[in-house]
């Protein structure tokens, strides 16, 4: 049961648009920073670390397609072709 409402959760963060949490990022982090014992507190530090947690994963996904981009491309020998070896050009009269 707990496990299926954390994945929930995670779905329905997954659908956020990452600007759109950005935005708010600074917004928690002031109300995190300003420590009582409320329940707002408490909800704030979960906001700003989710939004921390969706920045974080979608560096890491953002590092990994790149990653794997790059190696496809070295793999290949024609992308080396256009990239690399250009003619050398000489000036004939």
């Amino acid at each position: 049961m707990l496990e299926k409402t954390l994945e929930n959760i995670a779905e329905r963060i997954l659908a956020l648009d990452e600007a759109s949490l950005t935005g708010l990022w600074k917004k928690y982090k002031l109300k995190m920073e300003e420590f009582n014992t409320t329940k707002e507190w408490e909800k704030a530090v979960i906001v700003f670390f989710i939004i921390n947690a969706v920045r974080v994963k979608n560096h890491i996904f953002n590092e990994q397609v790149a990653k794997n981009q790059e190696k496809h491309s070295d793999k290949n020998p024609d992308n080396k072709k256009k990239s690399k070896d250009i003619p050398y050009l000489k000036r004939i009269k």
